[in-house]
């Protein structure tokens, strides 16, 4: 079977594992499954994966691809196999039932990422059942838990299995090479040279429990109420980075819009839907996402808690911290509860060039640039082995299509053709990689 055909039937199977990953140990699914799953169909074709498991049930495949020249350094693919909660209520289609309709593949981690996924087994089958190999050795990993931080996932294999990763000094994963149309027959195509970092924290407020029923000026809930709709209402300030520079510029000559560096969100406001993106990567971001405090309707908590979803550009984390206790103020604490920097690369090089041209080779459209990713990926753990890491799992996506809407979002669907599009990349792009 030809992979363009079976990437399909490959996606399919995986969307129908329910990987669902809640961040919690015990309701967490489904990893081991998907796993096995991989690791059958990379021991069909001659290759030899190892399933790694961090905990009961949390499982990664990991599989090298012995290339024409293994002297040279290897490259890294990996994508993730967990998917995020998905309530089937809220959707139109089963979120795993795989269902293909309307020239889309319907499910949780249609493009979150379990696409990308299917598009490397469908290749690498291909490529083995063909003898054919890529010109330097490939690393595949297929990860547990990146949905929640990676710590059962990439963490664990960096942390306690790095050796499975030597020579490796190149990698790309998912959030990158998806097409952006920008009028008539041009798409650019966004490449991810970087992604801001993560820092979830929470807020703790302290105060003087008592009756409901009592004046109380010391109120723990209040002071965190105020200190939340503080960090919830603040606007950091616009900070360039490299990267987001690069973006606009070559975006404001492609499409003839003026750019003022001092103003760059009136650039990014004519850019389409991309722009909610684009826009989150201007600055440092604050979003409140969980609120703790009481115990009982007429007792008043000694304590209050928050989770503040904060995301840093790269080099930002201190200064942001700082900002962030100028918000709060003194009296509230801060607990960080996860903690990844930002990473930031350049746009050039050998691997850069084989991305472009394989692109550029399947799209004659196609406009590659770099971008920064507002989220984060696995590609953080891989940095600590100083591999210079990519977003590169490349889409043809229809013009009219909000890609960013449906990461975690209801009815996620990826088009059957982007699929294929993105085989035949992957192809063009290992053979001159």
């Amino acid at each position: 079977m030809d992979a363009t055909d079976e990437v399909i039937e490959l996606c399919r199977d995986l969307l129908r594992i329910d990987t669902t990953n809640t961040g919690d140990l015990d309701t967490s699914a489904g990893e081991r499954v998907a796993a096995e799953y991989v690791a059958e169909k990379l021991a069909e074709v001659g290759l030899q994966p190892e399933i790694l498991e961090s905990a009961p049930g949390r499982a990664s495949v990991v599989a090298r691809f012995e290339g024409e020249d293994p002297s040279r350094d290897a490259l890294l693919i990996h994508g993730h196999l967990d998917v995020v909660p998905a309530d089937a209520s809220e959707w139109s289609v089963h979120p795993f039932g795989g269902e293909i309709k309307d020239g889309y593949l319907w499910g949780r981690g249609a493009v979150d990422m379990k696409d990308f996924d299917a598009m490397v087994l469908a290749l690498v089958r291909q490529m083995r059942r063909e003898g054919r190999k890529p010109p330097r050795d490939v690393v595949l990993t297929f990860l547990a838990d990146e949905e929640a931080g990676s710590t059962y996932g990439a963490q664990f294999l960096v942390d306690e299995h790095p050796h499975h990763f030597e020579g490796v000094t190149e990698a790309i994963g998912e959030v990158g090479g998806f097409s952006v149309s920008v009028g008539g027959d041009q798409r650019l195509y966004l490449i991810e040279t970087a992604q801001k970092g993560i820092d979830w924290l929470r807020l703790h407020a302290k105060g003087r429990p008592g009756h409901g029923s009592m004046i109380n000026d010391d109120n723990a809930v209040t002071a965190l109420a105020e200190a939340v709709a503080r960090v919830g209402r603040h606007r950091f300030p616009i900070v360039m980075t490299p990267t987001v520079q690069a973006f606009l510029e070559h975006v404001s000559e492609i499409l003839g819009i003026e750019l003022d560096l001092d103003d760059p969100e009136t650039a990014v406001s004519k850019i389409g839907p991309i722009a909610m993106i684009i826009g989150a990567t201007l600055r440092n971001t604050a979003n409140p996402t969980r609120l703790a405090a009481g115990y009982k309707d007429n007792v008043i908590p000694g304590r209050a808690s928050a989770t503040i979803d904060c995301r840093t550009l790269p080099g930002q984390s201190e200064i942001f911290e700082q900002q962030l206790r100028d918000i709060v103020g003194p009296d509230i604490e801060l607990e960080y509860i996860h903690r990844q920097p930002g990473l930031e690369t350049t746009f050039d090089g050998a691997l850069v060039e084989a991305m472009s041209a394989a692109l550029k080779a399947e799209d004659p459209g196609a406009l590659p640039v770099p971008y920064m990713l507002s989220g984060g990926t696995d590609a953080k753990q891989f940095d600590k082995l100083g591999i210079r890491c990519f977003g590169f799992s490349p889409l043809r996506l229809p013009a009219d299509l909000n890609f960013g809407a449906l990461f975690h979002g209801i009815d996620e669907r990826v088009p059957v053709e982007g699929l294929q599009f993105g085989v035949r990349v992957l192809d063009r792009f290992l053979q001159q990689s």
